[in-house]
């Protein structure tokens, strides 16, 4: 029998496995309001299922785009997959439905997120996917080291 994966959306029902899965794959501590933006977030917050079984996340929010007020950004706040799911092509499905989701709302300019600068998996995942490294952000990260991010973007032709 072939494994089967597909994405859900976040919904109050299964917002405990969103902390759950965050509690596990992330360092970083996440408040309530982190959470219940989440269930505003459309399209971009996304569960992925493997055989039924929730075992990633990608969690998203819109922002108006500084530099031109008639388009919004995206800023990728978290992408991740248990350890033993890794491989089977979830994080790229994750990502790629967030691109996906970012050209085809034609108002979005641009895709941006952080990643440690000694996580080099993540970062060569990202330029697969032509993100840019923009800037390195001194002591991004306060309760983990080491707290150095880089800013990485992608530009969404419309």
């Amino acid at each position: 029998m072939a494994s089967r994966t597909d994405l859900g959306d976040v919904t109050p029902n299964n917002l405990g496995q969103v902390k759950v899965l965050h509690k596990v794959l992330f360092p970083v501590h996440y408040g309530e309001n982190f959470y219940n933006e989440l269930l505003e977030a459309g399209e971009f917050a996304k569960l992925a299922y493997y055989n039924d079984v929730c075992v990633g996340t990608v969690c998203c929010r819109k922002e108006i785009d500084d530099t031109n007020p008639e388009f919004f950004k995206v800023y990728m706040m978290t992408i991740g997959v248990l350890e033993p799911y890794r491989h089977l092509g979830l994080g790229s499905q994750l990502f790629e439905h967030i691109l996906e989701q970012a050209k085809v709302a034609k108002n979005i300019s641009k895709v941006y997120l952080h990643a440690q600068t000694t996580n080099n998996r993540a970062i060569e995942f990202y330029k697969k996917y032509d993100f840019e490294i923009v800037s390195t952000e001194k002591d991004y990260y306060k309760n983990i080291e080491p707290r150095d991010a880089y800013l990485l973007s992608k530009t969404i032709e419309q």
